[in-house]
């Protein structure tokens, strides 16, 4: 049975995390449904825009700690290291990938939605990432980022849960809209995207996502060897 769903439906992929009775926690199977339907989304070049959606009142719980049990340590970084080839593949899509957060993320979850491009969230969300308490590592790079590493180390020292509306004012969430209204907006995003040359949003994205781990100058560099990439391809202001 597939623990992510997966679908497309006019150029938008859908990626939904389907664990409801265990509250979607990631497990192994989970990581290696994630890594193989982003690389299906990767060679589908109709898909303009990625959602991922979760089933059931929780997004993700975090990482599946029953599954750990018994587990050796080579198990374990296996595991480990597939949670983070998982969140690197939703990371690496060269589409805007959104993520739909309508119940509680925890540590993996944070990780799996901080990995998109940008997140809307309904009044129901919330974010917490208590690896450091459990006694494990994990979720120290992606929220940091995002948040600023003082806000992120409350969270990690503390268990500090940021709920909806708390992560809408520190960047986390870029939208935060009611259930009823969920699917409107939802809808209003797609249509922006859809009619936007999808060359371009790639582009952007790329720029954005390199630009930031640069100095001015290489972030500025990122940006012209973009525009003579679509200067080269007869792809700008959308002609092509």
């Amino acid at each position: 049975m597939s623990v992510v769903l997966y679908s497309v439906s006019e150029c938008v992929a859908t990626l939904t995390l389907s664990r409801p009775e265990s509250r979607n926690a990631l497990n192994l199977e989970m990581c290696s449904q994630l890594i193989s339907m982003s690389q299906e989304i990767l060679l589908n070049r109709e898909i303009k825009l990625v959602l991922v959606r979760a089933n059931g009142p929780v997004f993700c719980a975090g990482a599946d700690l029953k599954e750990r049990q018994g587990m050796g340590e080579a198990q374990v970084r296996e595991r480990r290291m597939k949670g983070f080839a998982a969140y690197a593949a939703l990371e690496a899509l060269p589409m805007p990938a959104i993520a739909v957060v309508q119940g509680p993320a925890v540590g993996s979850g944070c990780e799996i939605a901080g990995a998109c491009d940008f997140i809307v969230a309904t009044p129901e969300a919330s974010f917490r990432t208590p690896e450091a308490l459990r006694g494990t590592v994990g979720a120290t790079q992606r929220l940091p980022r995002i948040l600023g590493k003082r806000l992120a180390k409350d969270m990690m020292f503390t268990g500090r849960t940021l709920g909806a509306e708390e992560a809408r004012k520190a960047g986390l969430v870029s939208r935060l809209v009611s259930p009823l209204d969920l699917e409107e907006v939802l809808s209003g995003i797609k249509s922006e995207i859809l009619k936007a040359p999808p060359g371009s949003l790639r582009l952007a994205k790329r720029c954005i996502d390199r630009g930031v781990e640069l100095d001015p100058k290489g972030a500025l560099d990122t940006e012209i060897a973009a525009i003579e990439e679509q200067l080269a391809a007869g792809s700008w202001m959308g002609k092509k």
